[in-house]
């Protein structure tokens, strides 16, 4: 029994640690991406007659940024087990928390 439930408990680490791993793959290809793509609108932006602070302060050179921004978000909360939806695992963790809630009265 001991052996099953440490196989059980190494399993959910591993997968754990590989949503982890996917989660800081996402932020840094996030990161670099746009880091490389706002540069490079900035850049043209001062090519085409734009002062660099009129270039950097321009919004529409942000947008890739801020919408990728909100998915990696959902992301990392999904990752980090704040789960908004009601899913399988919340269902689970609930009635286990009222089995329990029912054993110490």
């Amino acid at each position: 029994m001991e052996v099953i439930n440490k196989a059980k408990k190494f399993e959910r680490a591993k997968k754990r640690v590989d949503e982890l791993k996917k989660f800081y793959k996402h932020v840094a290809f996030y990161i670099v991406i746009n880091g490389f793509f706002i540069g490079r609108r900035i850049f043209h932006d001062i090519e085409y007659g734009d002062t660099f602070i009129e270039a950097f302060t321009d919004v529409s050179n942000y947008r890739l940024f801020f919408w990728w921004g909100l998915i990696v978000i959902v992301h990392g909360l999904k990752v980090y087990r704040f789960s908004f939806l009601f899913n399988k695992d919340w269902e689970k963790r609930k009635i286990k928390e009222e089995m329990n809630k029912n054993k110490e009265i």
